[in-house]
């Protein structure tokens, strides 16, 4: 699996990816209607870079890397990861954030900060606990969950 920055082509598989995870509400706060013009918006020209994890010519996951706040907060990025259904389980959100972390330290930040973990998003907790992250936050009933209702979020952090 390699991974390389995205190019506007890449948009199309990316879609796909961002259509599934936005639309079952469970793990970002994007609108689950998020039209495929504003998810552009979102994933390709609001970052700073994006990426794509690709094999074979498909793309299996993706990530931004983008500032968490302007000015004297931009030394803080943000980033967010959607890995398609049919890769996981393979490795692909550790291969991801460990190279977002590369990458991050290459464009000069600092430290990387998630700003809305939701709670019950369980496995990517362990994943950037294991990789590091603390949780500096909790943020009591800040996601609604399609199944679950309102669920508590955490911020987590990571000076690189």
């Amino acid at each position: 699996m390699k991974i390389r920055e995205a190019v506007k082509e890449d948009f199309e598989q990316i879609w796909i990816i961002f259509q599934h995870i936005v639309s079952a509400g469970e793990t970002y706060a994007y609108p689950v209607e998020t039209s495929k013009e504003e998810a552009f918006q979102i994933w390709m020209e609001q970052p700073h870079k994006t990426f794509v994890c690709v094999e074979q010519q498909h793309i299996f996951g993706t990530y931004y890397l983008k500032p968490n706040n302007p000015g004297q907060g931009s030394h803080v990025c943000n980033c967010g990861y959607m890995v398609s259904p049919d890769a996981r389980g393979k490795g692909l959100a550790t291969l991801m954030c460990e190279h977002s972390q590369k990458a991050a330290k290459e464009l000069d930040y600092k430290a990387m900060q998630f700003n809305l973990v939701v709670v019950s998003n369980e496995q990517a907790i362990r994943l950037w606990t294991r990789l590091g992250f603390e949780t500096v936050g909790r943020i009591t009933k800040a996601f609604l969950h399609p199944k679950l209702g309102y669920v508590d979020a955490l911020l987590m952090y990571k000076w690189l």
